[in-house]
């Protein structure tokens, strides 16, 4: 069996590990052993935090649809909390997130969309019953 020599692919790994670790600070931009640990944190913290960018997103609907709520109602004092409960109450199947994208973008869709969650419901009056029809077997 013919010998294999890394020397080409060795020097190929370090350059591409050094590349992605410019600008870090002390021996991790330049050693590689630490440049390699430096690659694997970074990247367990980039996982972790792009998820947890999602959640600021969620929260910052909340906190948007929250302002424009009682900015909206002044005296009437309609909250997030029962602005969401009225909303499950008339069936409006419009998610946070466009919800939110509404205050920013559409502020008079959204303020049709909260009037109609929390206008109060009109009970129709059921018809008085009737005498119950019967049957009669033909035979």
């Amino acid at each position: 069996m013919t010998r294999v020599k890394k020397g080409v692919n060795a020097l190929k790994t370090r350059r591409n590990v050094l590349r992605r670790v410019k600008g870090f600070r002390f021996g991790r931009s330049t050693k590689e052993r630490q440049a390699i640990e430096a690659i694997e944190h970074a990247g367990a913290y980039a996982f972790a935090h792009r998820r947890d960018k999602k959640g600021v997103a969620r929260r910052m609907w909340n906190v948007n649809i929250s302002y424009a709520v009682k900015e909206m109602q002044g005296d009437k004092k309609l909250s997030y909390s029962k602005l969401m409960g009225a909303m499950k109450k008339k069936n409006v199947l419009i998610d946070r997130k466009i919800l939110a994208t509404l205050v920013k973008e559409s502020p008079e869709t959204f303020k049709k969309v909260v009037e109609f969650s929390t206008a109060p419901e009109i009970k129709a009056t059921k018809p008085a019953k009737s005498a119950p029809k019967l049957e009669t077997a033909t035979a």
